[in-house]
């Protein structure tokens, strides 16, 4: 099986500045990003920028890029355009790795991948591990999935799913059992799905959860997930993210 890894890289952040260009160990942080992902079994890494600055640096470090239309509403538009750009047949598989994850582990690229490959069914594949404590089920910013029997996406949500009644009747005290998911920012997609998905139209539980993954299943297709048995490694949303990154780098 041949697949792509591509890597969204935006210069703007609201949260944190030129986020792709901090230093992380001597390097930028989407370089370390790529690096982690060249570990994998893609036959190719490439970054795709929204700057030149970003394809400057990567070009530095050995590392693949593209530079791509700065005005793109989202990570999956560049990402289409990449492809163009790439000439990949609508078959290809294409992993879109976040350009905020230095220490993504490069086996869990090769499991998204490599079941997207095996479920033809699905026209994305994505992850997920077992959330292990009350905080992070509660916490809106840690995304929940909720799957069926063959390991398909039923809903995404920001609120804590499954909603377990009896146990939950004096609020969210434990966790229910199996223990819920926590959905992965990671995704597998066939080139061609991915060139169609930016046309398609906003969904309205999209919008109101703020998850693009949303409009995939709202218009009908189906995402595939791989449960892992660990978290990743932490990504870099924040200033306090990036020093907890740059230490464990220092380590």
């Amino acid at each position: 099986m041949s697949f792509t890894v591509l890597i969204p890289a935006r210069l703007a952040s609201s949260r944190l500045p030129n986020k792709p260009l901090a230093d992380l160990g001597g390097a930028p942080m989407v370089v370390r990003v790529a690096q982690r992902a060249l570990r994998s079994g893609a036959s190719q890494v490439v970054v795709a920028a929204d700057s030149p600055a970003i394809v400057d640096a990567c070009q530095q470090h050995g590392v693949r890029a593209l530079l791509t239309r700065e005005d793109h509403p989202s990570g999956s538009d560049r990402l289409a355009e990449a492809c163009a750009q790439l000439g990949l047949a609508d078959e290809a598989i294409v992993v879109n790795v976040q350009g905020d994850e230095p220490l993504i582990d490069p086996t869990l690229i090769d499991a998204v991948a490599q079941l997207l490959h095996e479920r033809p069914e699905a026209s994305m594949s994505t992850a997920a591990h077992a959330i292990d404590s009350v905080a992070d089920f509660a916490n809106p910013n840690v995304v929940k999935v909720v799957l069926d029997a063959r390991q398909l996406a039923l809903y995404f949500s920001r609120a804590p799913i499954p909603w377990w009644r009896d146990g939950f009747a004096q609020g969210i005290q434990d966790l229910p059992q199996p223990a819920p998911l926590r959905h992965v920012g990671i995704y597998g997609y066939r080139a061609g799905f991915l060139r169609q998905f930016p046309a398609l139209p906003q969904a309205a539980i999209e919008v109101g959860e703020a998850l693009e993954q949303l409009r995939a299943l709202w218009h009908g297709h189906r995402i595939a997930v791989h449960v892992s048995e660990h978290a990743p490694g932490p990504g870099v949303d924040t200033p306090e993210d990036l020093d907890r990154v740059r230490r464990l780098f220092a380590s």
